[in-house]
C-alpha cells in the first residue's frame, strides 16, 4: 500500500516497506517534521525513543496535536536510568538502548499487532550508535528496513550528521530509500534513492 508523506520537497507518497532518512544538525528542529509524519494518512504509529523518555515523548504528541489513540512508544531510556515508569498499555520498555534485538522484537510485534497503515518514527539512530557502536545501529536500520517490508509499513529515521563519519553517513544513506537533509536554515533537501 501506498503512505502519503507530508515532507516539503519529498515525493507526495511512498510505498510501504520505505525507510526515510531524517539526516539533521544536531541542532536542528526535528519534531514538527517528525509529527507530521505521525499523523498523517495513518491508522496506527510507533515512537521508538533511544533519545528522550516516554513521558517527553507524549508531551511532543500532545504539543503537536498528534492523535494519542494511536500511538505507542516504546522507551529505551527509563529502566537503566532507574526512572519510574509510566504504567499505560501503549508504553513499552527495552532495558537499554543498545539492546538492539530487543528494539527490533518490539517494532515487530506493534507491526503485527496492528492492523492498516502503519509508521514507525526511530528517534534517534545516532543514539543508538551512541550507546551500541556504528556497526550496530547500521544492521538495526537494515533489519528495521526488512520488517517494513515484510509488514508492508513505513519509518522515519532520524540521524544527526555531525556526529558520524563519512563513511558511517553512506551506510546509513545506502540503506534508505529516501534520504531528507535538513539544513541549519530549516531548509530541505530530498534524495531519492
Amino acid at each position: 500500500m501506498d503512505y502519503d508523506l507530508a515532507i516539503e520537497s519529498a515525493p507526495d507518497s511512498v510505498p510501504g516497506g520505505t525507510v526515510v532518512l531524517l539526516v539533521h544538525p544536531s541542532t536542528g528542529e526535528t519534531d514538527r517534521m517528525d509529527t507530521d509524519f505521525l499523523k498523517t494518512d495513518t491508522d496506527h504509529f510507533l515512537v521508538v525513543s533511544t533519545r528522550t523518555t516516554a513521558r517527553e515523548v507524549t508531551q511532543k504528541l500532545e504539543y503537536y496535536d498528534v492523535d494519542e489513540e494511536r500511538a505507542e512508544i516504546l522507551d529505551t531510556l527509563s529502566v537503566e536510568r532507574g526512572y519510574s515508569r509510566r504504567g499505560a498499555s501503549h508504553i513499552h520498555y527495552v532495558s537499554r538502548p543498545e539492546d538492539v534485538d530487543g528494539i527490533l522484537s518490539a517494532v515487530d510485534q506493534f507491526l503485527t499487532d496492528n492492523p492498516g497503515k502503519r509508521r514507525v518514527s526511530f528517534d534517534s539512530l545516532t543514539e543508538l550508535a551512541y550507546y551500541a557502536d556504528e556497526d550496530q545501529a547500521l544492521d538495526a536500520l537494515q533489519r528495521l528496513k526488512g520488517l517494513l517490508d515484510r509488514h508492508d509499513a513505513v519509518a522515519l529515521v532520524h540521524v544527526s550528521e555531525e556526529v558520524h563519519d563519512e563513511d558511517a553517513l553512506a551506510g546509513y544513506r545506502d540503506a534508505s530509500d529516501i534520504v531528507i537533509e535538513l539544513g541549519e536554515d530549516g531548509g530541505v533537501a530530498v534524495t531519492d534513492d
